[in-house]
């Protein structure tokens, strides 16, 4: 074994103790989670994220039970390393969904979409599957865990679809510190393996990715939902915008395109009716709320990225190429590996600088 391999050897070695507990609780390789992304994290991307190492999590999003029973069913043709399943716990039949978990096995379930009451993770863990609850400060965190949770997932304002208003760094800070009985994972901007790490040493025990897989190889999107992607910059992926406190608009983080900037003035004519008396605040609040009805679908599947909704996290610029899912989980832990042999001081001049895995370096940056 050359010096170089040596040192590389080290780093992942470190790298692995890093997230030791997220890989076991997790039952993967990498202790990274996709997100769960409506239209996008179905079963040939989330196998495919299970199959490289990470841990695929299929979004749920309105699906019946019954599509729910399927679409599980056809990821577990497709891998049989672990999966979980993305809930949204507002769904109407939100029960008849955990049956269908406990009927297929899922191992790990993922709540979100609100705070789940302790009854709905009790039921959850009856099934014998392992509870993740997205929690916004370190006192829900730690309620959550109070009732039941197995997991915690803090996810920042840089995520891709609904946020909230906290930065991914800061809600880190808060919550890693505070919360330690059950393994913690972190997400929202996370596009590079130097920015896991950083969590991980914080005290995480993984990460969550959204964004970064919508342009792999296995991902359903169409090719101009993609395109879109590679060509956006960070600076693309902004937040809906609100122009009445009386009708409250849910932050949702998007690309900007035609819908949006039809979105402000469709709010504008709602108002002006409200205004006029021609319609009840209730009704035009619905208006308001149903202009996006259908426009994910028409985005992810569909190709309509003028009309629909382009929902991504600030990492977007991070998205350059169209890459095999296995091949951006290898891109990630590379990135770790070498910053954490660099700050480790395990890479000398024997090394030749060089980034561990096949990595390069451009210009004084890894790639």
């Amino acid at each position: 074994m050359t010096i170089a391999e040596d040192q590389t050897r080290d780093a992942r070695a470190r790298l692995d103790r890093l997230w030791s507990r997220g890989r076991d609780f997790l039952g993967t390789e990498f202790a990274i989670m996709g997100g769960a992304m409506t239209w996008v994290s179905e079963r040939n991307l989330v196998a495919a994220i299970s199959n490289g190492g990470g841990f695929g999590v299929l979004a749920s999003g309105s699906m019946s039970p019954d599509q729910l029973d399927a679409e599980i069913a056809g990821t577990r043709e497709r891998t049989s390393k672990p999966f979980g399943v993305n809930l949204i716990t507002m769904h109407p039949r939100l029960d008849d969904l955990i049956g269908v978990c406990a009927g297929r096995r899922v191992s790990h379930v993922v709540l979100a979409g609100g705070l789940p009451p302790s009854a709905v993770i009790g039921r959850v863990r009856e099934t014998g599957a392992k509870v993740v609850c997205f929690a916004p400060t370190a006192a829900t965190a730690r309620k959550l865990v109070k009732n039941g949770a197995d997991a915690i997932m803090i996810e920042g304002m840089e995520a891709g679809g609904h946020i909230g208003p906290v930065s991914t760094s800061v809600l880190a800070q808060e919550i890693l510190p505070v919360v330690s009985e059950v393994p913690v994972f972190v997400a929202g901007g996370i596009g590079r393996g130097e920015a896991i790490l950083s969590y991980l040493e914080m005290g995480a025990s993984g990460v969550q990715l959204g964004t970064r897989f919508v342009c792999a190889t296995e991902s359903i999107a169409h090719a101009r939902y993609k395109q879109a992607f590679i060509n956006a910059a960070a600076r693309d992926a902004i937040p809906s915008v609100q122009i009445d406190p009386r009708f409250p608009v849910i932050p949702v983080r998007a690309l900007t395109n035609e819908g949006t900037r039809r979105f402000m003035d469709f709010q504008r004519t709602v108002i002006d009716r409200f205004t006029r008396g021609e319609v009840g605040q209730k009704e035009a609040q619905l208006e308001i709320e149903h202009y996006w009805a259908g426009a994910l679908r028409r985005a992810v599947i569909e190709g309509d990225i003028e009309n629909g909704s382009l929902m991504a996290g600030q990492s977007v610029g991070m998205v350059t190429r169209e890459q095999p899912t296995a091949e951006i989980l290898n891109d990630l832990v590379d990135q770790a590996v070498h910053a954490l042999a660099l700050r480790s001081g395990l890479i000398g001049k024997a090394y030749g600088g060089e980034p561990a895995y096949g990595s390069k370096i451009v210009s004084g940056v890894v790639e």
